[in-house]
């Protein structure tokens, strides 16, 4: 895992050469667009955005390890919702290994939200599980600023699900809730 700011930059412009856009870079290196753009246009150090990065690839290497994830957000969808969900919706990229768990464990169906798509938030695959009229969970890796997982309620609600929860590994903000939808992070990492 790369620590100092050159190293961040130098990777973050490796993946801009392979292609990949602000919010597919922000994904991948499990920081917030801001920190992508800042990272982008200055050497400086000071006016750098309030980030933090989260490194989990030991637990995204081994499925077991995403399943023992997958099992702990299973327990709190059981908690909150003991009659059941009927879809888990992954947020892609890393939030999908976590909802497939999820969705297996708690005998739900699956659905992925792309994130990025084009000018647009995202979109919903329409390979996947229906949600419309159904009692939705939307599971993701981390939150930064919470636009992502915005953009997923907007288009699941317009889509007639009814979204009930909103679930990530790491949750970066103070904030219980996105959108009027509650929300629950495994983990809080915030700075003080």
């Amino acid at each position: 895992m790369a620590l100092s700011v050159d190293e961040l930059r130098a990777k973050v412009l490796a993946l801009r050469e392979q292609g990949l856009n602000d919010q597919q870079i922000a994904d991948e290196m499990s920081i917030s667009k801001s920190t992508i753009t800042w990272l982008q246009g200055t050497s400086a150090p000071e006016g750098k955005p309030d980030d933090v990065r989260i490194g989990w690839r030991t637990i995204g290497v081994r499925p077991q390890r995403v399943d023992g994830i997958g099992m702990i957000m299973a327990d709190i969808v059981d908690e909150h919702f003991p009659d059941g969900i009927d879809t888990i919706v992954g947020i892609s990229l890393n939030g999908i290994l976590f909802a497939q768990s999820v969705a297996a464990q708690v005998g739900a169906e699956i659905s992925i939200f792309r994130s990025a798509v084009g000018n647009k938030g995202g979109a919903l695959s329409e390979k996947y599980g229906n949600v419309g009229g159904r009692k939705v969970v939307i599971v993701d890796d981390l939150l930064n600023s919470g636009e992502t997982m915005r953009g997923a309620i907007s288009a699941l609600t317009g889509e007639g699900a009814e979204v009930v929860l909103c679930m990530v590994l790491v949750n970066k903000t103070e904030k219980n809730e996105i959108s009027g939808v509650p929300l629950r992070g495994l983990i809080r990492a915030i700075s003080v």
